[in-house]
């Protein structure tokens, strides 16, 4: 442990950390936020209330044990500078950091532990386009924090379609309906899934996905995203 630190530190003096979110310079133990950037993280509470506003939004959607996101995605913020350098810059650690981080809430919260956590996937043409699966790195780490494995080709995106950000809700689900197919389902029969997702807006991808699994006889499914995105 003490070596661990050590080598921290000395790496550290030639690369320095700087906070994900407002760019300070990180210090001591802290790694992708800084301390007040982590204390001031906007955070839903969710895992705490089964009947949250990420569960009633696919409430009559897609039957679920249950739904919650770690924190409130604001245009314009510090946070949405973080989740940029996580999706598009290629710093997937900062995924892995807050999906611990966000593990350690579901562990502590009355949130059913899952037998295994499924991330999202990515069609193979913007996985090789962007490099990693942003949904993934969020997965392992809340893996880690629980202590559950992550099945990273559960399921497979089988069409390729242009961007939802700006799309209705009706028009994202049609965007997107029929898009996942899982792979290997004996693998899963009788499983408790998590699915997790980045940022939640909608809720199409996560339903369409869900949609997939549960057709798995004796399949059951609970989501997580990161994040949730102001509507």
């Amino acid at each position: 442990m003490i070596i661990n630190q050590l080598c921290q530190d000395f790496f550290s003096l030639f690369f320095p950390e700087h906070c994900a979110a407002c760019g300070t310079l990180l210090v001591g133990t802290e790694r992708v936020l800084c301390t007040r950037c982590l204390y001031e993280l906007p955070l839903t509470g969710w895992e705490s209330f089964p009947d949250n506003p990420m569960a009633q939004m696919m409430w009559g959607r897609v039957p679920l044990v249950r739904a919650t996101a770690f924190f409130f995605f604001h245009k314009e913020s510090r946070y949405q500078q973080m989740m940029h350098r996580f999706k598009y810059r290629g710093q997937y650690t900062i995924g892995l950091r807050m999906g611990r981080l966000f593990g350690a809430s579901l562990r502590t919260g009355s949130f059913p532990m899952p037998d295994a956590i499924i991330p999202v996937p990515l069609h193979h043409r913007k996985l090789r386009e962007r490099g990693y699966n942003q949904s993934m790195w969020i997965a392992r780490g809340i893996g880690r924090a629980m202590d559950r494995p992550v099945i990273g080709n559960a399921l497979v995106r089988q069409e390729f379609q242009s961007s939802q950000t700006r799309r209705l809700r009706e028009d994202r689900w049609e965007n997107i309906s029929g898009a996942f197919r899982v792979c290997d389902p004996e693998n899963l029969k009788g499983k408790h899934l998590l699915l997790v997702d980045d940022v939640i807006t909608t809720g199409a991808t996560l339903e369409a996905c869900a949609t997939e699994l549960l057709r798995i006889p004796g399949t059951s499914v609970s989501l997580a995203a990161l994040a949730a995105a102001e509507r």
